[in-house]
């Protein structure tokens, strides 16, 4: 049995088989496994998230249907079980999210190696994955091209995002080849572009904007954002991503609602500046008496239009509390924490193998959904590899 890339979804597909018995080799590409799952936990490893299940599987969007089964059959206290029988308990943050008490990627990914390797997994480094040939999967290795002839394969090569890190996406022609069906790859809980003033670029790119309330389509996301010198981004950006992007892309632009003061009603945001009309205050003075941190101030004043905002102070609180933001672009996809796109589901059977060739199976990054920061897309992973290889091992059983 063959397994094609050895992030999170090659693994649990591995995993899954070699606990069964099944002989499995490991290909990567890159010198080491997992490299873009190291990186994630480089911060703190969130690997799910606590809340209800239902409200779980909705984090996925449209792609809840296609999900749904993978995700039940391995849910968030399923893959917080798994990790702690790896010998590193979890804990749930104030946030609700879920990490490992390690906090660090590198512990998990150690343990899991050593399980995998006591089942017999064979890993093999610096193995790319050149395409099939009659039937058979080729790889360019340093000693040359190597062919093997699996019972069945698994294929996990991710999407595109932080391609040095691993996944490049260069696998899509050749299963266009094969006649899969391709959902282009996009940038996902990516940053978006706006078109700064100099001032605000060099004064406050890298600050980030604390406390905020981020509109757009009917959803608001509390949190906040990072400016960049080319515009947003952050965790409640990443929130409204999808949205965001599909409205650039049909419309050439978005416009991003943020609340300013989100803990301050309009009413008492007028009556504080009530007290101050006429007092002759200054612009900055009266943005300071209102609440506004350096940063929310010359963001407001950009987009009233100039460092004059309006007079009455009924126009201000409008503008605190409904600050227009245009979006003019979408971070590349080589700076995405992650991509959308991939697969299309209907070249996908129900136990993850492909319409067409039952004997090649597809999960993770490289199938067509999308979710947010906070778990979401580590439990996917964790979820359509184990399902993959249970497909897998169903298909190689009834042979």
């Amino acid at each position: 049995m063959i397994v094609v890339g050895a992030g999170p979804a090659g693994l649990a597909a591995a995993e899954v088989l070699a606990s069964q018995g099944i002989a499995v080799i490991l290909h990567e590409r890159m010198p080491s496994p997992a490299r873009k799952f190291l990186l994630a936990g480089r911060g703190g490893l969130n690997l799910t998230h606590s809340e209800s299940l239902e409200r779980f599987l909705d984090r996925y969007g449209p792609m809840r249907p296609q999900l749904e089964a993978a995700i039940r059959a391995f849910p968030p206290e399923a893959l917080r079980t798994w990790c702690e029988a790896l010998g590193l308990p979890t804990f749930v943050g104030s946030s609700g999210r879920i990490f490992p008490r390690s906090m660090k990627a590198s512990p998990l990914l150690r343990a899991w190696l050593r399980r995998l390797d006591g089942l017999g997994v064979k890993l093999v480094t610096r193995s790319r994955w050149l395409g099939w040939e009659d039937g058979a999967l080729s790889f360019e290795t340093p000693g040359g091209v190597v062919v093997e002839r699996p019972d069945a394969a698994i294929f996990a090569l991710g999407g595109a995002s932080w391609p040095r890190l691993g996944s490049d996406g260069a696998w899509q022609a050749a299963f266009a080849a094969h006649g899969v069906d391709i959902s282009p790859l996009r940038s996902a809980n990516s940053g978006f572009h706006a078109a700064w003033s100099e001032k605000l670029r060099e004064r406050f790119a890298g600050e980030p904007l604390k406390t905020a309330g981020f509109s757009f389509a009917g959803t608001t996301v509390r949190g906040e954002a990072m400016i960049t010198r080319d515009g947003l981004e952050g965790g409640a950006i990443y929130a409204l991503s999808r949205d965001l992007r599909e409205a650039i892309s049909a419309r050439g632009f978005a416009d991003l609602i943020i609340d300013l003061r989100p803990d301050v009603s309009e009413e008492a945001l007028l009556a504080r500046l009530s007290l101050d009309a006429g007092k002759g205050l200054s612009t900055a003075n009266r943005l300071r008496r209102a609440g506004l941190s350096p940063l929310a101030a010359t963001l407001l004043r950009e987009r009233v239009g100039g460092p004059s905002l309006p007079p009455a102070p009924a126009e201000i609180v409008a503008a605190i509390k409904h600050c227009a933001i245009r979006l003019t672009g979408v971070t590349a996809i080589d700076r995405a924490i992650s991509t959308a796109g991939g697969i299309a589901w209907q070249s996908i059977a129900p136990d993850f193998s492909l319409r067409g060739n039952p004997r090649a199976f597809v999960c993770g990054e490289m199938l067509d959904w999308e979710a947010p920061t906070g778990g979401y897309l580590l439990q996917a992973c964790f979820a359509t590899g184990r399902a993959a290889g249970l497909g897998a091992l169903a298909r190689i059983r009834a042979q």
